[in-house]
């Protein structure tokens, strides 16, 4: 008999609309509270909980990365050291000076390829004859 009750449709259950409570504004309905929740209990496992005590009695002292070197605290707060001063005037000169020269083989390889291309369509700019050229033979 159960397979028959569960043939039956059933109509959703839906929350009440709120339209009369404009000037009060909106109430939690049951799905934004679990919701809630479920999220406060997750924090409250990852934050509070077992898992970051273990993580912490369990890490490894000898434990070494390289952002260890690269930010420092500022009240607290991990800032990246910054990049402006990451190379010196030198290899800044350095640098500069092979971009320009990728810049000079690239505008040069360009112009070749230029010049290439109009000695081919040299014969486009004249206009081909619309006439037929008879040779008479006597």
């Amino acid at each position: 008999m159960s397979s028959l009750r569960n043939a039956i449709t059933r109509r959703a259950h839906k929350e009440r609309a709120q339209h009369l409570r404009r000037k009060f504004g909106l109430l939690e309905k049951h799905k934004d509270y679990v919701e809630c929740a479920q999220a406060f209990h997750k924090k409250e496992d990852t934050f509070e909980g077992k898992k970051l005590r273990e993580k912490a009695a369990f890490r490894n002292p000898d434990e070494f990365y390289f952002k260890m070197i690269k930010t420092r605290t500022v009240d607290g707060v991990h800032k990246f050291e910054s990049e402006a001063n990451k190379y010196t005037p030198e290899e800044f000169m350095l640098m500069k000076t092979q971009d320009m020269g990728y810049i000079l083989r690239k505008l040069q390889s360009e112009k070749k390829k230029i010049e290439k291309l109009t000695a081919v369509l040299h014969s486009v700019d004249n206009q081909p004859s619309n006439r037929h050229v008879y040779y008479a033979e006597d």
